[in-house]
């Protein structure tokens, strides 16, 4: 379902890119100083208007993508701490295993009756 949601919304944006792309295939002048558009060290100087476009969606993906991951960031710490706990309780279990494998099947000692011990 979620895949299907996914393919909807790329769907959805490609639909409206491709035709926007096609239309907008001038060059522009992208001006970085908002005090001084004329300044030629903050421009930018003919780019497709497309490219700004992708260049947009490609940064709006990015950081969306980076604010997720952040956001996420507690349910993975938490994930880190179970898993170091199951780990933890793994060996102990292991050990444990280990010990009653050996306890039971060391020789019993001359004299001893085994089945008192159980």
């Amino acid at each position: 379902m979620t895949r299907f949601i996914k393919n909807m919304i790329l769907i959805a944006v490609a639909i409206v890119l491709v035709p926007l792309s096609v239309a907008n295939r001038h060059p522009v002048s992208i001006s970085l100083n908002p005090f001084d558009p004329a300044d030629p060290n903050l421009t930018i100087v003919d780019i497709p208007l497309f490219w700004v476009f992708f260049a947009s969606l490609g940064v709006g993906i990015l950081l969306g993508g980076i604010g997720a991951w952040a956001k996420q960031g507690k349910w993975r710490k938490e994930a880190r701490v179970k898993r170091r706990e199951a780990d933890k309780w793994h060996r102990e279990a292991d050990q444990l295993r280990e010990t009653k494998e050996l306890a039971s099947s060391a020789p019993a000692l001359p004299g001893s009756d085994s089945r008192s011990a159980a």
